[in-house]
């Protein structure tokens, strides 16, 4: 099983692998992508480049898949990827929604999601997001320092809120030191060490009573070894029992594959070793347990498409293809050196025996989207280019760097597309200026 890796070690000459497209995702005619119906390049021709394109059955079926294992103890964790489409997909499938500031809380309130199935977390609430968050009546808060603390009991009266608190285990996940969570030199949670934790949980307690009942965790993302999660159980088990506590929620963090030759275990797998590893550690049946996932229920569901505008060879040394966004719609390659492959839309089977870096249209010599990729021999100038699993931190990440305009969200179902977030427009860009 493959850790997370800075960038694809060996770049695959293969047309692009199926476990890297969505569900209802697949080829007509020699090769065009189709999705649920669609010819890729038609979406294109309507709504011009770049543009982020999504699977709702997709999004529907992990929803689904991580719902069967855990209910409502399986919260989405928004900040992968948040609109109000998106949100209310998350509900309609069983989901409880995972915000972390009150921007997010406000998009899932919009979205219709009732407040009692929303879980607001957040290393650094605010006095007037916290009051949100109790006039709203959100049904949890995951309380993470002592200052928020200060600040809840301030407030005094929170209705029927049930409170966790973020629990730093102290476990170093296999992940990017910039998405490690749960080490214990973290901005995250209290620590276990030196009963910190325990001190925190008595502080509330003392105010809120019995409805202080769980303990939230959390050790990083694009996670795919298990063992980070086995250590976080066993050392938070003795917490869960001897508070008492009626909820443990183990947190998110599992990964998916980015590229042809990566190979990651499934949200049910996941799920079913996390329930083993609860029962080896003595976990009581009646506590619930809980998850956060994002990443794997978003990022294979979509994917970025671009349209080629140069390609420039330089003898001896390499192929730039660059194309009509970056690291404006995608900056994980520039944040963390993260893989990614790229194809055209016209033939997703075609060998990919050119190699080439996919490159954006900013003023920045870092704006790069793919490293080392392939293409076919025959790409030119105007072809549709694709980055696949782009779902998770594209669009919630974008930026307007260059005052560039950040692309339309399209989902894409039953043979019919749907515009979920127009483009932004020049008049959009200037409109919070006096």
């Amino acid at each position: 099983m493959t850790s997370w890796s800075n960038r694809q070690s060996s770049p695959s000459e293969e047309g692009i692998g199926a476990h890297l497209l969505p569900v209802s995702a697949y080829s007509q005619e020699g090769g065009h992508l189709v999705v649920a119906g669609v010819r890729v390049e038609d979406i294109a021709a309507e709504f011009d480049t770049p543009f982020f394109l999504y699977d709702e059955e997709h999004l529907r079926e992990r929803c689904r898949e991580i719902v069967a294992a855990f209910g409502r103890g399986a919260a989405f964790a928004t900040k992968s990827f948040l609109t109000k489409a998106m949100a209310l997909i998350a509900f309609e499938e069983g989901m409880s929604l995972d915000v972390s500031t009150g921007g997010e809380l406000a998009v899932v309130l919009a979205a219709g999601v009732p407040a009692t199935h929303i879980v607001f977390h957040g290393n650094n609430k605010s006095r007037v997001e916290l009051e949100t968050a109790v006039s709203a009546g959100v049904g949890r808060i995951v309380v993470d320092s002592f200052d928020e603390i200060e600040r809840l009991i301030a407030i005094d009266e929170i209705g029927e809120m049930r409170i966790s608190i973020r629990v730093n285990p102290g476990v170093e996940a296999h992940t990017h030191e910039y998405i490690m969570t749960g080490q214990e030199d973290s901005k995250f949670g209290f620590s276990l060490g030196a009963g910190v934790a325990d001190h925190a949980i008595e502080r509330l307690r003392a105010h809120f009573g019995e409805r202080v009942d769980g303990v939230h965790a959390h050790i990083g993302s694009q996670i795919v070894e298990f063992e980070g999660f086995a250590l976080e159980v066993e050392l938070l088990a003795p917490f869960v029992e001897r508070h008492e506590l009626s909820e443990f929620v183990v947190g998110g963090g599992l990964g998916v594959a980015y590229c042809n030759d990566e190979v990651v275990p499934s949200l049910t797998s996941w799920a079913e070793d996390i329930r083993a590893h609860c029962a080896r550690a003595g976990i009581a049946s009646g506590v619930a347990l809980g998850v956060e996932p994002g990443r794997a229920i978003v990022a294979t569901a979509g994917m970025t498409c671009y349209r080629i505008g140069t390609i420039k060879e330089i003898v001896g040394v390499r192929t730039y293809v660059a194309v009509d966004g970056g690291m404006s719609d995608n900056p994980r390659p520039v944040l963390y050196g993260s893989g990614y492959e790229a194809f055209l839309a016209r033939d997703i089977h075609a060998p990919r025996q050119k190699a080439v870096r996919v490159v954006g249209r900013h003023c920045e010599s870092g704006d790069v989207i793919v490293f080392d990729g392939r293409l076919p021999v025959d790409t030119v100038v105007g072809d549709l280019l694709i980055t696949p699993v782009t779902g998770a931190y594209g669009f919630s990440m974008a930026s307007n760097y260059n005052r560039v305009c950040r692309p339309p969200v399209l989902f894409v179902a039953d043979g019919e597309v749907k515009v979920v977030v127009r483009r932004e427009t020049i008049e959009d860009l200037l409109r919070l200026e006096p």
